[in-house]
């Protein structure tokens, strides 16, 4: 049975498909990515997962995968194959697609930015569809942006386009691991919750879910860090819809997953910043979860082997969720 390896790498954990002709999720897997092994051990770990999941395919379905597709954070060249930079990761110009592709005994590889990848499946057939111009922002273990135009998701010159996790919206605020001080990842994406949250709450182990269900009951303490964030949300945003100008602004990742007690304090605080000129976008949660990069991915591989082959008939957006 023809199928193709997806695989989607974050900040903590990692999750991978085998993805049939058709668009069906054969198999579905994750594993932590051990980031505080340190970068050389990371890449080792994707290096391993993909070599299993080849092997499984081949055991399970009688030959070797068509081809992989592999989202990565941080800055990504897609068209040289190289992991360039990931602050949460500490990698710097990683050959991923040449290394993938050697472990994978010659496999064909596709390596994408996995908030694009995500914004890419996203846009197919989540969340996005439809929309010509569109922004997907996941708030995870930390925040970054795929802008969506006329089907297709926006790189930049140099395959940087929507880090906007690195606007600094609190000057002289905490740091951030690319350098600058006060990056509104540093302070609204589910990790700052996390961290915030646990300190006013005296609680190690509490997270961004613990802080919103506290929000929901009342509790002052997290209202306080909760507002916090999504005022700095608020303004992250701002920059970004006054340059970009999108008819719907997508929010996933896991701070997304709060609903309503995200979403309410979050239109009426961008609303609250909008000006004159501006229109203000569509704010809806993404459609995919937390599988749209892995989705992403298996498109992108199913993307690889039309270019090659040219002989697939089935419709690559048809992915099963």
């Amino acid at each position: 049975m023809r199928h193709v390896i997806a695989l989607d790498v974050g900040g903590t954990g990692m999750k991978a498909a085998l993805v049939g002709a058709d668009g069906a999720l054969l198999h579905e897997a994750r594993r932590p990515t051990g980031r505080e092994r340190g970068a050389d051990a990371v890449v080792e770990s994707i290096l391993d997962f993909a070599a299993d999941l080849r092997a499984l395919g081949i055991a399970r379905f009688g030959e070797p995968a068509a081809a992989a597709g592999v989202a990565v954070p941080g800055i990504v060249d897609a068209e040289h194959g190289i992991a360039v930079y990931a602050a949460n990761l500490g990698w710097h110009d990683v050959p991923l697609r040449e290394l993938l592709s050697t472990r994978l005994e010659g496999v064909p590889v596709a390596l994408g930015h996995d908030v694009r990848t995500g914004g890419l499946a996203e846009g197919r057939i989540g969340a996005g569809k439809g929309a010509d111009r569109f922004l997907f922002v996941p708030l995870g273990t930390g925040i970054a942006g795929a802008i969506g135009i006329g089907g297709a998701i926006e790189p930049g010159a140099h395959g940087s386009a929507g880090e906007i996790g690195h606007i600094v919206v609190r000057p002289g605020g905490p740091p951030c691991g690319c350098g600058q001080h006060g990056c509104l990842e540093r302070l609204a994406s589910a990790s700052a919750v996390s961290e915030a949250w646990a300190e006013a709450s005296g609680d190690p182990e509490a997270d961004a879910a613990d802080c919103a269900k506290a929000v929901e009951s009342g509790d002052p303490r997290a209202q306080e860090v909760w507002r916090n964030a999504v005022d700095a949300l608020a303004d992250g945003l701002l920059t970004a819809l006054t340059l970009l100008d999108p008819h719907t602004l997508i929010i996933g990742g896991g701070l997304a997953e709060a609903g309503e007690t995200l979403f309410t304090p979050l239109r009426a605080a961008v609303s609250a910043r909008i000006v004159q000129f501006q229109t203000l976008p569509d704010i809806v949660p993404a459609a995919l979860g937390d599988t749209a990069g892995c989705l992403g991915a298996g498109l992108l591989a199913w993307d690889l082997v039309d270019r090659r082959t040219g002989d697939r008939k089935t419709d690559p957006t048809e992915v099963a969720t």
